[in-house]
């Protein structure tokens, strides 16, 4: 899929001789949207066709990838180049997108199943290896397309179709795998707080390395209300814990929680019972290298714990494109330009008469 061809420059286009900035409606597609009335999915596009403008980026050089699930309807919503792939694949089909064309910004639209089941591998290695790619995981705890399987990510114990009697895997933080692979960029939002979510979708974009946003989605045919117990307005000050870098991990209407170290384990306080203090609190550094305070942080749960979101992780290493690029440069400089011809007709060749 293409987009509609109009000559772009910095998030404007050339109209009668003037530049006309983008908007929202430039980034999106003519084709109908087509998923469930009330799905959370319509959020997220909502919220990356409004940030999209601001990126100040040519939509020539933007480019989504979709592996296979509702999410992966995507690319089709998009006004900007995309391809809609196979079954779990998307990291590695954008890797090669980002590697023979650096200047493109890619993003990759996965979901819990695509990304984490049989894109498993994909997704991790496209994490380690720093490819500055854009992947954004629709998480919903649930396999919408194919009718409300479980998935890598469906609660211990929750009964459906394919678990009747409830599924006995333990399911997979996606937070734990992105730490573990290294990613440089890892964040949290939600599909219910559209505010939120575009300031994710931003800073996604800005970051230069592998990018990982878990948005919690609600899928309202298969497993509605998934993520309500802490979601909802009415608790989500009491549940939810907004990260803000530099800052006390406080939460609460008030700001009269917190969250603090018990040695290598998180606890909720009540700052002014007993000894809690705000100076006692864990203060948030998304830019610290070591990733093992952020993977506390990751692993938080309702209800024992506030759900944090926001931006665990923001680091900066040489990317995998940049390093590729000096390699073949290095390579130039020392033996010279490739010479194809001489290449296939090296080595052991013979001739059919």
């Amino acid at each position: 899929m293409s987009e509609n061809g109009h000559s772009t420059n910095g998030g404007a286009e050339q109209a009668a001789g003037q530049l006309v900035k983008l908007t929202r409606k430039d980034f999106q597609s003519n084709q109908e949207v087509r998923w469930c009335p009330g799905c959370g999915d319509y959020s997220i596009l909502a919220q990356v066709q409004r940030v999209m403008p601001e990126l100040g980026v040519p939509r020539e050089n933007i480019v989504f990838i979709s592996g296979i699930g509702c999410s992966s309807r995507f690319p089709y919503y998009m006004n900007t180049y995309g391809f809609h792939t196979i079954h779990g694949r998307a990291p590695a089909i954008a890797t090669g997108v980002k590697a023979a064309n650096p200047k493109l910004q890619v993003w990759v639209i996965t979901g819990d199943g695509d990304a984490l089941s049989i894109g498993g591998n994909h997704f991790m290695h496209a994490l380690r290896r720093n490819i500055d790619l854009k992947i954004i995981l629709f998480n919903n705890r649930i396999y919408g397309l194919t009718k409300g399987q479980y998935s890598p990510t469906s609660e211990h114990g929750k009964k459906n179709k394919s678990a009747p009697m409830g599924t006995i895997d333990y399911p997979i933080n996606p937070l734990s795998l992105a730490f573990a692979a290294e990613a440089t960029f890892v964040g949290r939002s939600l599909d219910t707080d559209p505010t939120h979510l575009a300031s994710m979708v931003e800073r996604l974009a800005h970051h230069k390395g592998s990018g990982f946003l878990e948005v919690y989605q609600n899928c309202n045919i298969f497993n509605d209300g998934a993520f309500k117990p802490f979601t909802e307005r009415d608790v989500r000050d009491e549940r939810m814990l907004y990260l803000q870098h530099g800052k006390p991990l406080l939460f609460g209407k008030d700001g009269s929680k917190g969250i603090r170290l018990n040695g290598v384990t998180p606890e909720v306080v009540t700052i002014g019972e007993g000894d809690a203090s705000v100076d006692q609190l864990m203060v948030h550094d998304e830019n610290i290298s070591e990733p093992s305070l952020s993977y506390i942080l990751g692993r938080m749960q309702y209800p024992e714990f506030p759900v944090p979101v926001g931006v665990f992780r923001s680091v900066q290493r040489l990317t995998y494109e940049d390093m590729l690029e000096q390699q073949v440069a290095d390579s130039i400089a020392a033996k010279g330009p490739g010479n194809l011809e001489k290449l296939i007709n090296s080595g052991e060749t013979w001739h059919i008469d």
